[in-house]
């Protein structure tokens, strides 16, 4: 109930800063009795789809602490959690980016990393996973994560989302206007029912198409992530390793903000089209072939 509560409420409070934001800059008036002005459209679909995608990149460790529990370790207060410094410290040193903080969050197996840039990140590990994997699988799974931080992850798929969202908004509402104007005839100053049903099934199934992308370019990540691992370590066996000992369980389920970022995800037949992650198996064969 907290989850999605906070889900809800960040969700608001974007959507009520998005609007602030929009009537200052006067790109909210896009429509008059002139027709569409298609350069505040534009201004406006930029400022809705990039202000959603960089306000969710600049709390993403906030709200991942939230929604997960993670509690940061300060000081450390038992043996494992000085290695587990220590491990993601080795990792940032060889990866060239600031020491992240690291977390520690109750629940089945999984890890994630975010934050707005390289140099501020966060990675968090469940207790089922460090309860689960040998050190060197837990090891290669960090370096995965350290991975995705130095290669920037975060804020690309970011700027992926924010390019999309753009043009969802803007095609929307482009077709919207046509549709109400050419077809529809609606010869009043103000849209017709015609745009907005038009907006709405628009924003819907674009949004579907976006998605798609988005995870596309999301799974292309996890290979690049998991061969950086290999790198870290040395070689791919403790990657392998530990994707296979996740074969064996049941990854842990994370809250939406920061599903992607897991160490594990997916779904079979059609969702696999919004599959944020690979099946493992096929991760597992990339490596195998990156060794060979």
């Amino acid at each position: 109930m907290k989850r999605i509560a906070l889900l809800i409420l960040t969700n608001f409070a974007i959507l009520v800063v998005l609007g602030i934001v929009t009537s200052l800059l006067g790109v909210n008036r896009y429509l008059d009795a002139q027709g569409l002005n298609l350069g505040l459209l534009l201004g406006f679909a930029a400022v809705i789809g990039f202000g959603g995608s960089l306000i969710s990149l600049l709390i993403s460790k906030p709200i991942a602490k939230w929604t997960t529990g993670a509690q940061v370790i300060r000081q450390p207060s038992n043996a494992m959690e000085s290695w587990l410094l220590e491990a993601v410290r080795r990792h940032a040193e060889r990866a060239r980016i600031g020491m992240p903080e690291v977390a520690i969050y109750d629940g089945a197996p999984n890890a994630f990393a975010t934050g707005a840039s390289r140099n501020h990140a966060l990675v968090a590990v469940s207790t089922g996973l460090l309860q689960s994997m040998s050190k060197d699988e837990v090891e290669a799974v960090l370096g995965h994560e350290i991975t995705h931080v130095s290669n920037g992850d975060m804020v690309t798929l970011t700027l992926i989302q924010g390019v999309l969202n753009t043009f969802v908004v803007f095609l929307s509402r482009l077709f919207g206007y046509l549709i109400d104007r050419q077809i529809l005839r609606n010869d009043e100053d103000r849209p017709g029912i015609g745009y907005f049903v038009t907006v709405v099934v628009l924003d819907i199934a674009l949004g579907f198409l976006a998605a798609i992308v988005v995870a596309w370019f999301s799974r292309r990540r996890e290979f690049r992530a998991d061969a950086g691992s290999a790198g870290l370590m040395g070689s791919g066996r403790p990657m392998i390793s530990a994707l296979q000992r996740l074969e064996t369980l049941e990854a842990g389920d994370l809250p939406q903000q920061v599903r992607t970022l897991g160490i594990a995800a997916g779904h079979g037949g059609l969702l696999s089209l919004f599959a944020s992650h690979p099946p493992l198996a096929t991760r597992i064969q990339a490596l195998q072939a990156l060794g060979r």
